[in-house]
C-alpha cells in the first residue's frame, strides 16, 4: 500500500471513531440538557393576583338628597354633602383597618363626589403605601343627559323602575347595558395593569386594588366579574354611600379566584351564589377534595 493510501486509510479510521464517539449516547445527553436548561429560562413566573379588590362607593353627594341639583349642576360637578364627607372619611378609617400598610393602587371616577371621597379616603392611608392613583372614566354614572329638568328625571326614574335598570335608556343618556359594555373594558385594562406591575417587581399577591366608584357602576362590575345574570342584576339594590364592597382572593390547590364577602353580599341583596364566579361553582373548586 501506498503512502498516500495508508494516510487516507487512517483519516478514515479516525474520522468513523469520533463519528461513533459522539453520535448515539453522548449526543443525546447533551441534547437532554440542553433542552432541559432552554425550559428553565423559558417556564413562565406565576401569575399572580392582588389580595383584595375593594370597592367603594361615593359618600352622600347633593344629588342623593335632592334632585335639582341637576337642573343647574352638571351631573359630574355635583359635590359631596357635608354628611357625605364624614362618610368618606369613615371609609377611609375601615380602609385602613382592612389593609394595614399593605401596598394599594387605586382608580377612581373623574365625578367630583367620587374625588371628594378619594382625597378623604387617601387621608387615611399612608402615602408611601400608594404605588399609583388613577382616574378612570369607565367607572363614571350612568350617562342621565345634560342639564335635566326635576320632573323629567323622576318620571324617566319611574319608568326605569318598571323597565328595569339594565336595559332602561335615558333620553340622550345611557342604558345599564352600556355601563356594563365599559365596565367590562375597565376589568380588562385592570388585569393587564396587574400584569404589569408584577413584571415591574411588585408582590401583587399582597396588593390591594381599590375603586372608588358609584352604586350602577360597582353592581355592573361585580355582575360582569361574578357572571351574574341579568335578573340576580335587577333584584339588587346599591350599597349604603361610602361602603366597602370587599371581593377576598381564594387560593384552593393551584385554582385562585374572588368572592364577596357574606356582609357585602348581603347588603346588596345578592344570592349566594352571586359571591362566587359561576365557572367555580360550575367546576366545583370549592371542593377541597
Amino acid at each position: 500500500m501506498s503512502s498516500a493510501a495508508m494516510f487516507i486509510s487512517k483519516l478514515r479510521s479516525v474520522s468513523q471513531r469520533a463519528t461513533i464517539t459522539s453520535h448515539p449516547s453522548a449526543m443525546r445527553r447533551k441534547t437532554l440538557v440542553l433542552s432541559r436548561n432552554l425550559a428553565s429560562e423559558e417556564r413562565p413566573k406565576k401569575i399572580q393576583r392582588p389580595k383584595r379588590i375593594i370597592l367603594i362607593r361615593h359618600g352622600e353627594s347633593l344629588g342623593n338628597v335632592d334632585e335639582s341639583a341637576y337642573v343647574s349642576t352638571p351631573d359630574w360637578k355635583v359635590p359631596l354633602t357635608e354628611a357625605g364627607q364624614q362618610q368618606a372619611i369613615q371609609a377611609g378609617k375601615q380602609l385602613k383597618k382592612l389593609v394595614g400598610d399593605e401596598q394599594i393602587f387605586m382608580y377612581y371616577s373623574p365625578y367630583e363626589r367620587t374625588k371628594e371621597t378619594m382625597d378623604a379616603v387617601c387621608k387615611h392611608l399612608n402615602k408611601d403605601r400608594i404605588i399609583s392613583i388613577r382616574e378612570e372614566p369607565r367607572i363614571s354614572e350612568q350617562q342621565f343627559g345634560n342639564f335635566q329638568n326635576v320632573d323629567e328625571v323622576v318620571q324617566a326614574k319611574q319608568e326605569r323602575h318598571s323597565f328595569g335598570r339594565f336595559y332602561y335608556r335615558f333620553k340622550s343618556g345611557e342604558a345599564g347595558l352600556d355601563v356594563y359594555s365599559r365596565v367590562s373594558s375597565f376589568i380588562s385594562t385592570l388585569v393587564r395593569d396587574c400584569q404589569q406591575y408584577q413584571k415591574a417587581g411588585y408582590d401583587l399577591d399582597n396588593i390591594n386594588v381599590v375603586i372608588i366608584t358609584h352604586g350602577l357602576a360597582l353592581r355592573l362590575f361585580l355582575m360582569r366579574w361574578f357572571q351574574f345574570n341579568v335578573q340576580e342584576f335587577e333584584a339588587s339594590e346599591n350599597p349604603e354611600n361610602a361602603r366597602l364592597i370587599v371581593m377576598k382572593k381564594v387560593c384552593i390547590g393551584g385554582n385562585r379566584w374572588y368572592e364577596l364577602e357574606d356582609e357585602d353580599r348581603e347588603s346588596l341583596r345578592l344570592p349566594e351564589t352571586c359571591g362566587v364566579p359561576k365557572n367555580v361553582q360550575l367546576h366545583h373548586l370549592t371542593d377541597d377534595g
